[in-house]
């Protein structure tokens, strides 16, 4: 019976059936024919897989992502970055780089990323002269970094899946977020001397000295509101209301490019990791934020542009619940039929040595990113992996990081890899052209995917720090 649980998930991808409908074909055949039960615990288990409070923050932190493409900030992101480091060989590489690792700390989504500031990225790398296959390559690579650095769809959905803490993870992300970036940046100068890359604009001090103002008013006010936000005797007028007024008087007076966007990762790590909201409550704060930036400090959103993002929205939304009920009634079989036994004991006989079953997860979640969508692979897989975590020792939030920072690396791979098409519209180019843009990019992403893998403490230093 395992065997037509297989057989038939297989043949539906294989007949280009989407991959949730096939999940939910294999398992209802499994249940048809087992005859053990009934099948209308397919209709109770894929409900059952979304009813869950943390998966509440998935449609508001897409909501939060359309609202901050939507709203210009990614405009503001680019021009912020280009400001600190566009003066550098290769600059409008570092700048695309530098611009992802911002917004991701707003979507949280590598093709949010992609398609938001990739439009950008690509048309001004092209219009200073730069090979259209360096900038589809460095775009694609720097928008897998989007999911690491929180907040983070896939971590969400991987929290659920295993019960690991959210805000954990997303501590969890920063470092190895930072790891990819200075391995990218790496990459840059090595295309910048290699290619003979010139820099795109003139070492500006005032205007580099003023980005550099906005950092460091942004730390200090992380710092206080950080503060502020754990006492407790404070009234809501002090905590809420006096910050913010001034933070909007800062803006206003020294005119910054993007302080009042990049208050967004400030605001939603800040207010979890002081406990004032939960990670699904920080993607309605995100959401709030960002509709504050765009209908009333910046005023550029309109009501007819939020009718259609709000339909977007909604149909993202739909589309990955749906993903998520399916594949949670096929991780239920699964279970049920023992099969993620056999295999979590398969996987112990042949090594239980932790760096060897980190080695072989890592070789075979990468093939999996080639054909599978990440949050179906996450929900299918995570109770495969869980009980081989427990019996060798492997800490749950180290793994969740390592599984997502694969599946990232997935979206970059042929066949399925949904930044690739996204990358091959923006740029005008053939999928095979963006494939072979994006070759050279798997040095870095794979040397940080070791680098975290073998190092967990880069993962686990800061949740133990603020959690444990």
């Amino acid at each position: 019976m395992n065997a037509l649980l297989f057989l038939s998930f297989l043949s539906s991808m294989s007949l280009g059936i989407p991959i949730a409908i096939a999940m939910c074909i294999g398992s209802l055949m499994y249940i048809w024919f087992s005859g053990t039960i009934p099948p209308l615990t397919l209709v109770h288990r894929m409900v059952g897989g979304v009813d869950s409070f943390p998966l509440l923050a998935v449609p508001f932190f897409i909501l939060a992502g359309n609202l901050m493409n939507s709203a210009g900030v990614t405009n503001r992101i680019f021009h912020f970055a280009l400001s600190l480091v566009g003066w550098l060989k290769g600059g409008l590489g570092h700048v695309n780089i530098l611009a992802s690792v911002i917004f991701s700390g707003m979507s949280g989504a590598a093709i949010a990323d992609a398609g938001g500031l990739g439009t950008i990225e690509i048309k001004a790398m092209k219009d200073n002269g730069y090979p259209t296959k360096f900038a589809v390559g460095v775009t694609a690579a720097s928008a897998t970094i989007g999911p690491i650095i929180p907040p983070s769809l896939p971590m969400v959905i991987y929290g659920v899946q295993a019960n690991v803490s959210i805000g954990q993870l997303f501590t969890g992300g920063f470092i190895p977020g930072l790891v990819m970036t200075l391995l990218m940046m790496g990459m840059v100068t090595y295309f910048s001397y290699s290619q003979h890359y010139g820099r795109d604009a003139a070492l500006n001090w005032l205007k580099m000295g003023k980005a550099f103002l906005e950092l460091v008013i942004l730390l200090v006010a992380a710092y206080f509101l950080f503060h502020l936000w754990q006492d407790e005797e404070l009234g809501g007028i002090w905590k809420f209301g006096a910050p913010f007024l001034g933070l909007m008087a800062i803006d206003k007076f020294l005119r910054l490019e993007a302080f009042m966007a990049l208050m967004t990762p400030v605001i939603l790590i800040g207010g979890m990791a002081s406990g004032l909201f939960t990670p699904t409550e920080a993607a309605v704060a995100a959401v709030a934020w960002s509709l504050f930036l765009g209908l009333v400090w910046y005023r550029s959103l309109t009501w007819k542009m939020l009718i259609k993002i709000s339909m977007e929205t909604i149909e993202t939304t739909a589309t990955v619940l749906f993903i998520v009920a399916s594949a949670s009634i096929f991780a239920w079989v699964l279970t049920t039929t023992q099969v993620t036994s056999q295999i979590a004991q398969w996987v112990l006989s042949i090594s239980d040595n932790p760096l060897v079953f980190l080695l072989m997860a890592n070789v075979f979640l990468l093939f999996i990113g080639c054909f599978m969508e990440t949050i179906a692979a996450i929900t299918i897989l995570v109770p495969v992996f869980m009980p081989i975590l427990g019996s060798l020792g492997i800490d749950p939030v180290h793994f969740g990081l390592v599984m997502v920072l694969n599946l990232m690396i997935g979206l970059l791979t042929p066949p399925i890899g949904m930044v690739l098409y996204i990358m091959a519209k923006i740029s005008n180019q053939t999928f095979e052209e963006t494939v072979q843009a994006v070759l050279p990019w798997f040095i870095p992403l794979i040397g940080a995917l070791l680098i975290i893998t073998y190092v967990p403490e880069i993962v686990l230093w800061l949740p133990t720090m603020l959690y444990r």
